[in-house]
């Protein structure tokens, strides 16, 4: 089942110049790398250091991704911050501006109880106009979504999915096997070691940060997922897990990211610039 939403969805990083506003040109640039390699965006997400972007610079940067879009690819835009009203405002802009989805973290400040969670995304939903997901990413939040606030979430009309990045496999086995024959809610697996992984057991999509860097790789892994090449998926899996390590290999995320900017400055993708408070090497 070919969902509306499915597909590989790659965390973009935020190109920046020297005053650490976005670098338009260099957007459309990845966006339509992307394109050309049969690949979704998702704006502002953690590789997007969405949480140090303001809503000046992120609005321009939703703008261009979708001037630059090409033929089927969706646009997903993250929300990240601890203001609601703010977070609602901001995600209704991003669907004006013609993203077609925006994929929410927990505000995370304050550990919340399954009920408050619930409230949240159930609020997002009511207010935007446009297609909500959730986003779940215990290692910048230290929070999990509970499942059984998943499973109440995914009967809202304008909740269309869970991208997971929590790395527990039984619970994406969980959520694979009950959302697989939901037309309207998809299953994302963030967890970029388990692309082959989650694919082989029915996700409808993984979100692969490394996919920055090696696009063409990505097209290869789903494209063999699809033709249920598992020898051929698992072959792009490994081929990929060693890129990963090129830049996450004993590093904090921050500073991963920070090489992966400084590794696709030698393909003349982007610049090193980091929003502060990260860094960019030297």
């Amino acid at each position: 089942m070919q969902k509306r939403f499915s597909g590989v969805v790659v965390p973009m990083v935020t190109p920046l110049n020297a005053d650490f506003t976005v670098d338009v040109l260099a957007v459309e640039k990845i966006v339509k790398r992307f394109s050309e390699n049969s690949i979704h965006p998702l704006v502002l997400g953690t590789t997007g250091e969405s949480s140090s972007i303001n809503e000046e610079e992120s609005l321009k940067l939703v703008e261009a991704a979708v001037k630059a879009k090409g033929e089927g690819q969706c646009i997903y835009a993250g929300l990240v911050g601890n203001q609601v009203d703010d977070l609602i405002l901001r995600g209704q802009k991003y669907i004006d501006l013609g993203a077609d989805c925006v994929v929410a973290t927990l505000p995370s400040y304050y550990g919340l109880a399954p009920q408050q969670m619930t409230l949240f995304y159930t609020t997002l939903a009511d207010s935007i106009s446009g297609p909500v997901m959730m986003y779940n990413i215990k290692a910048t939040t230290q929070m999990s979504i509970p499942l059984e606030v998943v499973e109440a979430l995914s009967h809202h009309d304008n909740i269309w999915g869970l991208k997971d990045s929590e790395r527990d496999v039984e619970r994406m086995q969980i959520c694979i096997d009950r959302y697989g024959n939901n037309e309207s809610f998809s299953f994302f697996c963030g967890w970029g070691a388990q692309s082959f992984g989650s694919l082989k057991m029915g996700a409808d999509g993984i979100v692969p940060s490394t996919g920055n860097y090696v696009p063409e790789m990505y097209k290869k892994l789903y494209k063999a997922a699809l033709n249920a090449d598992w020898a051929e998926c698992e072959k792009w899996q490994k081929e990929t897990d060693a890129v990963a390590q090129q830049y996450q290999k004993d590093r904090t995320l921050g500073e991963s990211l920070a090489v992966l900017k400084a590794l696709m400055k030698e393909k003349g993708l982007c610049n090193k610039t980091m929003m502060p408070p990260l860094t960019e090497v030297d």
